[in-house]
């Protein structure tokens, strides 16, 4: 890189990752600048007169105030191409492969490896040819990665005519596969900033559930697809365990997960069991659609504040070629930690809890990148961002939950309690809100139930009148209780244990699908209402407790799919007769 006078700064201050710099003109907002003579990654974040205050992405032992910054003239940017997929990244888009066999087992300072194989034959296959006009974000030609179609896609901030096109062959990242008549060059891959917004051409009403495999989400607080939703939740409480079984279950195409500021032992967790789950959908392993982006709690804030950006841009870039993708983000909490840390570092104005007054303003932006689209291209393609909270002390109060609160449109509560108690997933019921669930009504009707709203609805009321009645027994006892309340009760705790419990380490009930979930509902249903009519005809609920039928009912959920039409019909049939043997 060739330095000129103006675009060469000398460290004037240094504050843990916080960099100023002095002669900084010709600089720019959001530059990526090197700096010190170890050469570490840094990026400009304000800019006055002549000095420049710089975020470093790499730890700041040792730089001594004299030493050179130096710009590179371009934002932070990541490489978008083949070969991404299976990939273990920091958080700046360096993968850790690389990153290991250049420095052993701790990263070295200042290390440059390249995001993306350059010396890796692609074989790819062009779809347009010479004379046909491309614009941003148009499909050039296709290769195979692992079981999945990569899309080769023209910069979304170029558009021609191409001049010339390659045929069908092997080829790496840097070869030039096709020429526009401007002169511009294009490769199998590209560049994009990651604080930028990829383009589209429009955003499209949400209209499409996804689907999670976890019956309390999928039945209760369901997200759609392009939608963005937030777990909050204490320590222990399971948001890491119910990101990876979305992440696993889900249905979408492409999984990001960001371990954004996570602690070291729980980030090796994913790094080790991502690679060996099995992908429900092709048999193979869920990494060959998987990204990770992994920036432990003791690596540098900088960093932790740019992997969700990072995370973001990657997964807009497989939204770009059509395809439904799903970020996790694990944990929002860390990322609004490190932009307090920060700002106090820029001596900036804190806010409420010390947060800067531009944190809902930084959520909300990050958020908003979520969506389901029609690309510039024509393509139909979703970015469902899944954000975990990790409030302090549970306290949901705290600035980052209410900002999140506001932001999403589905709120899954993590509660400790259920946790202790081994109830996973462990959301609580009466804590939780879905915005979407009247926008899928029709949905549902159309492809699970006809009264699938109205069942949904009864369960709900069912859960909430036995959460109250709960109440009065821990005051008076259930003695205390007529027999219809105590069927409440029986009904209620059948759902929380039967219905919205789930096993994880069960190959049946770890996941299930909405026609396994409608014919649950069904199900529980039919039973608290033949129960009722029972009652009604003069039996007690110390006999209706104790019928059979209820410990089929609680291994409906284990039944395989393959199977489980026939079990709910013979259930279904049992409840039709069942009662009319118990004494009237």
């Amino acid at each position: 890189m060739t330095q000129t006078t103006n675009k060469t700064g000398v460290i004037e201050r240094i504050s843990g990752p916080a960099v100023i710099a002095h002669g900084t003109y010709g600089m720019k907002m959001f530059d990526i600048v090197r700096v010190g003579n170890e050469r570490l990654v840094g990026e400009i974040i304000r800019l006055e007169g002549d000095t420049a205050f710089v975020q470093v992405y790499e730890d700041t032992s040792g730089l001594t105030v004299g030493e050179p910054v130096v710009t590179t003239g371009l934002p932070l940017s990541v490489e978008l191409g083949p070969g991404m997929l299976n990939g273990i990244y920091d958080g700046i888009q360096r993968p850790l492969d690389k990153i290991r066999e250049a420095s052993g087992d701790f990263i070295a300072r200042g290390i440059e490896v390249s995001s993306l194989d350059r010396t890796k034959k692609w074989s790819f296959t062009p779809t347009v040819k010479a004379g046909d006009e491309v614009s941003g974000s148009s499909i050039l030609g296709t290769v195979p990665e692992f079981s999945f179609v990569h899309k080769i896609l023209t910069p979304p901030d170029k558009k021609g005519r191409i001049r010339e096109i390659v045929d069908a062959g092997e080829y790496t990242i840097d070869d030039v596969i096709a020429t526009l008549e401007d002169g511009t060059q294009l490769r199998l891959a590209h560049y994009w900033p990651v604080r930028a917004p990829r383009p589209v051409a429009l955003k499209k009403d949400p209209s499409l559930p996804f689907l999670t495999g976890m019956r309390i989400l999928d039945v209760l607080f369901p997200l759609v697809m392009g939608g963005a939703a937030a777990i909050p939740g204490p320590f222990g409480s399971g948001k890491t365990v119910t990101q990876q079984s979305v992440a696993k279950y889900g249905n979408a195409d492409i999984v990001v997960y960001v371990g954004c500021g996570e602690r070291g032992n729980e980030m090796t967790d994913v790094l080790v069991e991502f690679p060996e789950l099995e992908d429900p959908k092709t048999g193979g392993p869920l990494m060959h659609r998987t990204i990770l982006i992994a920036n432990t709690s003791n690596m540098p804030v900088a960093a932790r504040e740019a992997s969700v950006y990072t995370g973001i841009t990657l997964a807009e870039y497989f939204r770009d070629q059509g395809y439904s993708v799903s970020l996790m983000a694990d944990s929002t909490s860390r990322w609004a930690e490190a932009l307090r840390e920060i700002s106090s570092r820029l001596e900036e104005m804190p806010a409420e809890e010390g947060y800067p007054p531009y944190l809902s303003a930084r959520l909300a932006a990050f958020y908003e990148r979520a969506g389901a689209v029609r690309t510039l291209a024509g393509e139909d393609g979703a970015v469902s961002v899944i954000g975990a909270v990790s409030p302090a002390g549970g306290d949901m109060s705290e600035p980052v939950t209410q900002a999140t609160l506001r932001i999403t449109g589905a709120f899954w509560r993590l509660d400790a309690g259920l946790a202790r108690r081994r109830h996973f997933p462990a959301i609580n019921w009466n804590g939780s809100y879905s915005l979407f669930t009247p926008i899928l009504d029709s949905w549902y009707r159309q492809n699970v139930g006809s009264d699938y709203p109205e069942l949904r609805q009864r369960i709900g009321n069912i859960l909430q009148q036995e959460a109250s009645l709960q109440e009065v027994v821990q005051l008076v006892g259930p003695d205390a209780l007529q027999d219809n309340e105590r069927l409440v009760i029986e009904a209620g705790r059948m759902l929380r244990q039967d219905f919205l419990q789930q096993n994880g380490f069960d190959p049946v009930d770890a996941s299930a699908s909405m026609p396994k979930n409608y014919g649950l509902m069904k199900m529980m249903l039919k039973f608290y209402d033949s129960a009722m009519q029972a009652l009604q005809s003069g039996s007690t609920i110390d006999e209706i407790i104790q019928n059979p039928v209820i410990e089929r009912l609680s291994r409906a959920r284990y039944t395989p799919e393959d199977q489980f039409e026939a079990y709910r019909d013979s259930v279904l049939n049992d409840l039709d007769t069942t009662f009319k043997g118990v004494r009237a």
